[in-house]
Parts: C-alpha cells; structure tokens; sequence
C-alpha cells in the first residue's frame, strides 16, 4: 500500500488578537441566535398542542399528551442551557 501524497501546505495564518476576539464574539452571537431559534421553536411546538397558534382552534389536549410534550421541551431545553453554559466559558476565555 502506498502513502498519500500531501501537498506542501504552509498552515501559517496572520490574524491579529483583537481580529481573534471579534472572530470569538461574533461565533457567540451566532450560536445565540441559533439557540434563541431553538427555544422559540419548542414555545411553538406546545403552542401547537394546545392550539394557540395563530390561525388554530384551541385545543382541548388529554393529559398524557400534556405531559409527553413536557418531557420532550424539558429535555431540549436541558440540551439549550448546557451550549449556553459552554458559551460563558467560550466568552470568558475570549479576553
């Protein structure tokens, strides 16, 4: 079997620090746009079951369905705080 050939790559990139914290800040705010997507998107999707959205009839849903929905917002909810929590320590360690 033969190697690769790997091209001669010089891997060296001039940025500056300050040009290296807006970078930082700037993929922070991204994520926490994302995030601030995937929480409104769990409010609609309890608003969806109970009917509240625009444009719905409001629904009479049982309380199994309750609860189901519950479990399912409570644990994407889980996932959202622990990313915000690792955004504090990427925004910490930014300066």
């Amino acid at each position: 079997m033969s190697m690769a050939d790997i091209p001669n790559i010089d891997p060296t990139i001039s940025i500056s620090r300050d040009d290296a914290i807006n970078l930082l800040l700037a993929s922070i705010a991204f994520e926490e746009l994302g995030l601030a997507n995937v929480i409104n998107a769990e409010a609609q999707k309890v608003q969806s079951i109970l009917g509240t959205l625009e444009g719905q009839t409001v629904k009479n849903p049982s309380i199994d369905d309750l609860e189901r929905i519950d479990d399912i917002v409570d644990r994407i909810l889980q996932d959202v705080i622990k990313k915000e929590m690792l955004l504090q320590f990427k925004l910490e360690n930014a300066g």
